[in-house]
């Protein structure tokens, strides 16, 4: 028993620095800019495909959208879940498909996360698309970035937010409530969804930053993700919350007064 709990840790673990050292690589590679905010369509071998088939350039662009946010889910997320995945496979042990319980369990976290990378890189494609029509945005776009952070500041006050890590702290309460085994597979991967949803619920915010520091940034990710890690897992977590809030709406103050005094 706990041979198989320190090697599913191990693989576990190797699966995150995985996805750290892609993103690292990527990051320091020639197509860094395509981790950030710049157009996929433009990469080379992308961008003819999308001139020659323009019906499938959505498609081709979403795509890679999603796999680049799901390469920082799985650096980012996967470390914040962890106790739900390891308890749910302590509990799916004995059955015969429990391996592949597990995968469908991560399989269902991750398409949640990704259901909410596609709406979040919608919104910030039509926020450029906003600001590049929009004069006066174009020239105080720091109008933006400080309501993101101000918006993430206000919501680490929310019940709503601590409802929602109340269940993300509390895995072994999550599987009781959610998890009933007369339909192993399906139920699974809709487990997995679920707590994807409260995950988003309590996270959504702090990931939102993300596109105000820059989406690609590793030392943002770095420090997001241990925020958050932090807040869900350790038994301090709760405390967190509100003097970070105060720390986002100040930042987000300074923002303002120091391009207000700019101007």
């Amino acid at each position: 028993m706990r041979l198989r709990s320190r090697l599913f840790a191990l693989l576990f673990s190797t699966l995150i620095a995985s996805a750290w050292i892609a993103l690292w690589s990527w990051d320091a590679g020639p197509y860094a800019r395509y981790l950030h905010h710049a157009s996929w369509s433009e990469l080379p071998g992308v961008g003819p495909i999308c001139r020659a088939v323009p019906a499938a350039s959505v498609t081709i662009v979403a795509s890679l959208h999603s796999a680049a946010w799901l390469l920082m889910i799985a650096a980012m997320m996967l470390p914040t879940a962890f106790p739900l995945f390891d308890c749910f496979r302590r509990m799916t042990l004995s059955r015969t498909k429990g391996r592949t319980l597990v995968a469908l369990l991560i399989s269902g976290y991750a398409a949640a996360w990704a259901a909410f990378g596609l709406v979040a890189h919608g919104f910030d494609a039509a926020l450029h698309l906003l600001v590049e029509r929009s004069t006066t945005l174009l020239a105080e776009g720091w109008l933006i970035g400080a309501a993101i952070v101000a918006l993430a500041g206000v919501y680490q006050f929310s019940t709503f937010k601590h409802r929602c890590l109340d269940k993300c702290r509390s895995p072994l309460m999550f599987l009781i409530e959610h998890w009933h085994g007369r339909n192993p597979c399906r139920e699974s991967f809709l487990l997995g969804a679920r707590h994807g949803v409260f995950c988003i619920g309590c996270c959504w915010a702090l990931m939102l930053l993300m596109f105000a520091v820059g989406t690609g940034s590793v030392g943002w990710m770095l420090a997001l993700g241990a925020i958050m890690a932090a807040e869900k897992n350790l038994r301090l977590g709760k405390f967190i919350g509100k003097p970070l809030g105060v720390a986002l709406l100040v930042w987000s103050a300074g923002i303002v007064v120091w391009n207000a005094r700019i101007v």
